[in-house]
């Protein structure tokens, strides 16, 4: 089957709650979910979370992996919540393949479970479940560099019906979110727009070396990320993208909502 070439996503997937609370990114992610559906061409998705973290780079090899309920604390009836999506076995021998093949060394992991980074989103983004997904790990120690060379090497998978989908958070305090528990609407915080509107001004400029170095250039970067873990998974997004390179699309918001204060929600499709 031909395959025209789909696009990369970055999704911030905020809390949890996100599946009762939506506010404006529950329908972002549907009507990007409806827009790629009527698109077609997709076979299945691959997504990278920071809540899978390994010490070298996993992949999710299960036919039918289980709905795991990672977080505590939250209304009982988020604990009944499944995905349950197809995985995809023989995609995720080829993600292998292609990555040892460029230098990375992989190996599957056949009992790994979807985490929610992963199946809370889909949950508002394709509901419906009927699109096998797999998932591949966050390896604890790349850096951007790193991270966008794993991109790059599975870039042609977006010839051949694999959605690529790297889920994280724009930003990610969650000492600060759970030392004030603000409202899912309360105000944006100064510092949390200020961070997200530098990365923004970056990725449209197509600034690979000041992007690559956020942690020492954009403004409250540790404080918008103590732990990055949420946040680079851009990275791997912008390497299947080819972001940077000549020639390469304009990123495109597709939502920019601040929930909770703290947690800009914003996601991005690169063509």
């Amino acid at each position: 089957m031909n395959h025209s070439r789909l696009p990369v996503l970055f999704i911030s997937h905020g809390s949890p709650m996100l599946v009762f609370e939506p506010g404006q990114t529950g329908p972002a992610l549907r009507a990007m979910g409806d827009q790629l559906r009527a698109q077609g061409g997709i076979r299945a998705l691959l997504v990278m979370s920071p809540h899978w973290m390994s010490a070298g780079v996993e992949v999710m090899s299960a036919a039918r992996p289980a709905t795991w309920h990672d977080f505590g604390g939250f209304p009982e009836p988020l604990y009944r919540l499944q995905y349950p999506a197809a995985g995809a076995p023989g995609i995720a021998q080829q993600v292998i393949d292609t990555l040892q093949a460029a230098g990375i060394p992989a190996q599957a992991d056949p009992a790994r479970p979807y985490d929610h980074g992963a199946w809370m989103p889909l949950l508002h983004m394709l509901p419906q479940a009927d699109l096998p997904v797999l998932q591949v790990s966050l390896p604890a120690y790349f850096e951007p560099a790193q991270l966008y060379a794993m991109g790059q090497a599975l870039a042609g998978l977006r010839e051949q019906g694999v959605l690529i989908v790297a889920s994280g958070s724009m930003t990610h305090n969650l000492r600060e979110f759970f030392g004030g528990r603000p409202v899912w609407d309360a105000p944006a915080s100064p510092y949390v727009q200020e961070f997200s509107s530098w990365v923004e001004q970056a990725l449209l400029a197509q600034d690979r070396e000041r992007l690559f170095d956020y942690r020492q250039q954009a403004p409250h970067a540790v404080r918008a990320h103590p732990t990055d873990e949420h946040y680079l998974p851009l990275y791997f997004a912008l390497g299947a993208a080819g972001w940077g390179q000549p020639g390469a699309a304009q990123p495109e918001y597709f939502n920019r909502e601040v929930m909770y204060s703290y947690l800009a929600m914003d996601a991005i499709s690169f063509a």
